[in-house]
């Protein structure tokens, strides 16, 4: 079992994935490219585990471990030191993340397991960037990590069967419920999600009913626990886009062209709750 992992990129996701892991007795290193980048992800870290104290959800103990095995760095060699997985949470852009695979290759040990989170893109292809291909693998997490209990696990064309052992083992650890899927784009859960979402916006846009009462229906009428546009507005417009051109592009179906709606939006800065404005508005 690893006991020390490296996370890239101390945004949204990667600070949560840290955050967990750290919470679950790994020793973790959290990379990014700048140090203000780094501390502002710290930061994050620790109002989340101070609101989980006040909630009752984290004992003050637990919390003081956690951030005792927590280190932020800028130098990736020294976060990928010594490392049995490297998790990583750059932007969704196919060219990046093969760049970073080609780094993670050179800076990890021979052994270590290199993981995407990618929520769509071909990790096969990611897995090319590297010497090692058998030992990558996709481990999808959901916003906000810390409270979303899912981990979708996507086996590469190349993904070794020890490599997809370890990484549910690594799962189960995190508190995770895992699901494994083969590499294809979307997956499981974004091809799902993608696909009610935009549903969503362009009944939005044919005025069928408001965003309101479109989230309601599927919150109160199939269980959602947030409605799709909702959701969107959490994951960020311009991400759902990405995914969406993604998607439509690689499966040629109309089911995941990009609406108007969601193209204006993004044009006009609307991102969602990152902007405080997107199918709905945020104080």
């Amino acid at each position: 079992m690893p006991d020390r992992i490296v996370v890239l990129g101390a945004g949204t996701m990667g600070h949560g994935i840290a955050q967990v892991a750290a919470l679950a007795g790994f020793e973790v290193a959290l990379y990014d490219i700048r140090d203000e980048f780094v501390d502002k992800g710290l930061g994050k870290i620790r109002e989340n585990l101070a609101r989980g104290v006040e909630k009752g959800k984290v004992a003050a103990a637990d919390r003081d471990a956690a951030l005792a095995r927590l280190a932020g760095t800028s130098d990736l060699a020294r976060g990928c030191a010594g490392v049995a997985l490297a998790i990583e949470a750059v932007p969704e852009k196919i060219e990046l993340k093969r760049e970073v695979f080609g780094m993670l290759d050179q800076h990890c040990p021979p052994g270590a397991i290199l993981a995407t989170n990618t929520s769509s893109l071909s990790v096969s292809e990611i897995a090319r960037a590297t010497r090692r291909p058998a030992q990558v693998c996709g481990m999808h997490f959901f916003n906000p990590v810390h409270i979303m209990k899912l981990l979708e696990l996507v086996r590469a064309e190349q993904t070794s069967d020890a490599t997809v052992a370890a990484v549910r083992t690594i799962g189960a650890r995190l508190g995770k419920d895992c699901i494994l899927v083969k590499d294809s784009p979307g997956f499981a859960s974004s091809r799902l999600g993608i696909c009610v979402g935009l549903e969503a916006m362009r009944m939005l846009e044919q005025g069928v009913a408001s965003a309101e009462d479109i989230d309601k229906a599927m919150k109160l009428g199939y269980g959602f626990p947030m409605g799709p546009l909702e959701l969107t507005d959490q994951v960020g417009l311009d991400v759902r886009l990405d995914i969406a051109a993604y998607l439509h592009r690689e499966l040629g179906t109309e089911a995941f062209r990009p609406p108007e709606v969601l193209k204006r939006l993004v044009a006009e800065g609307k991102l969602g709750k990152k902007t405080k404005e997107g199918f709905y508005r945020y104080p």
